[in-house]
């Protein structure tokens, strides 16, 4: 193989994030000539806009079926659970800084926010954990991309926006931050700060070649919450967080949190084997359902 597409969002962070894609299948693989192709995606148009799952990655997809590109580089939070059999993820790239973080102008930390201090976010979970942890602080809807929130922060309309941590680095923008939020109280979303390739399913040629680039831990530990996702049949209202862990040599720990039927949030933590991922994911959906939080019964969030 001589060259080789991507395709990715135009978003800044989208095309940093393929720009380090780029830069791996480079230094393994020097003969290849490796090229970007950006894309609006529906996700990107109705930026200020609440959206669904598949946004920003249906056009990417389409520009795969058309040959028009060889592989798309997502956020792995931005790909639906289940996912069209016409494609597979041959590698997710090692999972750094999985956190969420408090940026403001005014204080230091979310616990300095005062009464009716305005707290920004386009997020269902964590509007709700921000109401659990600080319930006297007020939220109110951020959306756009990382640029657009910050211009929206620096404007004075907000006194403090939540923005996921590994955007920010990888931005160059971690002079912004004021406290790293502890994924112990503040869960991420599923597949928080990890880069995934996307191709056909029928390049077996790339799925070779890609799989140099797959961090297996990650790929366990993000395969894991993703399964929650699957069995709970979350989707982008549904106040989810999930977030998985190697701990100890070859023990996974994941932790999932849901909000139920009184907007009253459950968390469950558990462990095993990393070998046994996907059936870590059924044992915590079951205590999940034993909680009566399920798919039918949990509620949505609107911020």
């Amino acid at each position: 193989m001589e060259k080789l597409k991507i395709v990715s969002r135009n978003s800044p962070l989208a095309i940093a994030q393929s720009e380090l894609v780029k830069g791996l299948i480079c230094e393994l693989f020097p003969g290849i000539v490796v090229d970007i192709i950006g894309v609006t995606t529906l996700g990107d148009k109705a930026i200020d806009k609440a959206g669904g799952k598949g946004l920003f990655t249906k056009e990417l997809q389409q520009k795969l079926l058309n040959a028009e590109a060889d592989l798309a580089v997502h956020s792995l939070k931005d790909i639906p659970t289940n996912s069209f059999s016409e494609f597979i993820i041959p590698a997710v790239l090692k999972r750094l800084y999985p956190e969420d973080c408090f940026i403001s102008g005014k204080y230091k930390s979310l616990s300095e926010v005062p009464k009716n201090g305005v707290i920004g976010t386009s997020s269902s979970r964590r509007a709700l954990l921000i109401k659990h942890y600080y319930p006297h602080v007020e939220v109110k809807p951020l959306r756009g991309n990382v640029q657009t929130r910050l211009e929206k922060l620096d404007s004075g309309a907000y006194d403090g926006i939540i923005l996921a941590l590994a955007g920010i680095k990888r931005l160059n923008l971690e002079s912004r931050v004021c406290e790293i939020l502890s994924t112990d109280r503040f869960i991420p979303a599923i597949g928080q700060g990890a880069i995934a390739l996307e191709i056909l399913s029928s390049r077996l040629d790339l799925m070779i070649l890609l799989a140099n680039l797959d961090d297996n831990d990650t790929f366990i530990s993000t395969e894991s919450e993703r399964e929650v996702g699957r069995l709970l049949g979350a989707d982008c209202g549904m106040p989810i967080g999930g977030y998985a862990e190697i701990i100890d040599h070859d023990i996974l720990k994941l932790s999932v949190m849901v909000a139920n039927s009184e907007n009253k949030h459950t968390v469950v933590t558990c462990c095993d084997s990393k070998y046994n991922y996907i059936n870590l994911a059924k044992t915590v959906v079951n205590k999940l359902k034993n909680e009566g939080v399920y798919a039918g019964q949990s509620i949505k969030v609107m911020v």
